[in-house]
């Protein structure tokens, strides 16, 4: 049982954050085993910093004015890397919504991990080559614009749900509607100008090859382009992010 259990942790550390699970194996060889996978994790993380570029891969920026993650969890879970050229397509995004509307913090969700193509992050069906990335909406409160904001505490799950339902009820699927994380979620509202012009940036970009949308918001955000896209009925929602890739 304690073999398993072991397997067990080591394979949800690696599917959360691809080396985490390296780390808890080497730890089970020591008796203070938790300090020690704490000291084995930070190494792996910092080594993946460095080595990371060799692979084609460069961490997205985890604080910064202008574009940075939503969350620091996904730089401490190694969740944040893409190829050089999407970290390009962010930026140069993140900085032309900025240019427009000053003030603008434009946040980014998953990316990918730091080495190994074809390894998705769970739970996205994808993300396994750096060349996915998922931004956070914009939000406004009662003041108006909410810089470095997200109405989740995870920039994910806090669904801007229509009138109408875009897809019939199927299974399997992964549009969860997530009702447990839905008290978790904050009294902002979606900012549709800034939104727009984000999405609206990236469908311009020659280096884009498709951007998902959930139907009715292209709608609400009255944006177009070839390039925008509804990911599918079995897919994860896209009411919540908009998700690109090169």
């Amino acid at each position: 049982m304690r073999v398993i259990g072991h397997g067990t942790v080591a394979l949800v550390l690696t599917l959360l954050t691809q080396l985490g699970g390296i780390a808890w194996l080497f730890a089970l060889g020591f008796r203070r085993r938790l300090l020690v996978f704490v000291v084995a994790y930070a190494a792996l993380w910092g080594g993946a910093q460095v080595a990371a570029p060799a692979f084609g891969r460069v961490p997205l920026p985890c604080g910064g004015e202008v574009l940075r993650a939503q969350s620091p969890v996904y730089c401490l879970l190694m969740r944040n890397f893409v190829t050089p050229e999407m970290l390009a397509v962010a930026r140069d995004a993140a900085e032309r919504v900025a240019a427009d509307h000053p003030g603008t913090v434009t946040l980014l969700l998953d990316g990918g991990f730091p080495f190994l193509d074809g390894m998705p992050l769970v739970p996205h069906l994808s993300h396994d080559d750096g060349e996915k990335l998922d931004f956070a909406f914009y939000y406004t409160d009662a003041r108006g614009y909410a810089a470095g904001k997200t109405a989740s505490p995870l920039g994910y799950f806090a669904f801007e749900r229509g009138k109408t339902e875009t897809c019939p009820a199927l299974w399997p699927s992964l549009r969860w509607d997530m009702a447990w994380f839905q008290p978790l979620v904050r009294d902002l509202q979606l900012e549709p100008e800034r939104t727009g012009l984000l999405i609206t940036l990236l469908l311009q970009d020659a280096r884009v090859g498709k951007v998902f949308v959930e139907p009715p918001l292209i709608d609400r955000l009255d944006v177009a382009g070839e390039k925008l896209r509804f990911q599918g009925c079995r897919a994860a929602r896209h009411d919540d992010h908009i998700h690109v890739q090169l």
